[in-house]
């Protein structure tokens, strides 16, 4: 069976990829954020840059990322054959770990530096992913450009955390409470 996909074929084993793609990557992308979250006292005791969104719109933005990365990756899994399929897949899934290793080095341990060097690594790796989805297709390349946005704007917010909260970088609060009796 030598024959070319007909575009009903294609069309059914995109559906097929976003099926899994999309859900697994909005639930997965989204877990870390649930797990180490923003509501602690370390992070309601640190100084907010005034680039700083209101708190809704992170919820907001960051599911409809993972929503267009998601379907980007069914468009490029679906390449069936494409040169560049195998590694665009493989560097997206090392980028997407990146970035749900970043809440738990930032809100989990407290590591300003360290979430900053680590959403440095994931820019490169997002602009990697994006060069490599181009060679396999295009529009999914272009799908991943909110993500790069997005993420270059995180870069700069967790800079200005740690430029205006240098002594809470690594800082441990316990969040136990003394009890004192007079």
């Amino acid at each position: 069976m030598n024959a070319i996909a007909s575009p009903g074929q294609l069309r059914s084993s995109l559906l097929r990829w976003a099926l899994v793609t999309v859900p697994a990557v909005l639930l997965l992308g989204l877990l870390p954020g649930r797990v180490w979250t923003a509501d602690s006292v370390w992070f309601a005791n640190l100084i907010k840059p005034d680039i700083f969104p209101p708190p809704m719109w992170f919820g907001i933005v960051w599911t409809t990322i993972f929503l267009i990365i998601g379907f980007a990756l069914a468009l490029v899994c679906s390449a069936w054959g494409a040169r560049g399929r195998n590694a665009a897949i493989i560097v997206f899934t090392i980028q997407f770990v990146a970035n749900m290793a970043w809440s738990p080095v930032f809100f989990g341990q407290h590591q300003i530096t360290g979430g900053l060097i680590l959403i440095a690594v994931l820019d490169v790796l997002v602009i990697a992913t994006i060069v490599l989805f181009w060679r396999v297709r295009k529009f999914a390349a272009v799908l991943m450009l909110p993500y790069l946005a997005w993420i270059l704007f995180a870069t700069v917010l967790n800079y200005e955390f740690l430029r205006l909260n240098p002594d809470a970088d690594g800082a441990r609060v316990s969040g136990a409470v003394q009890r004192m009796e007079i």
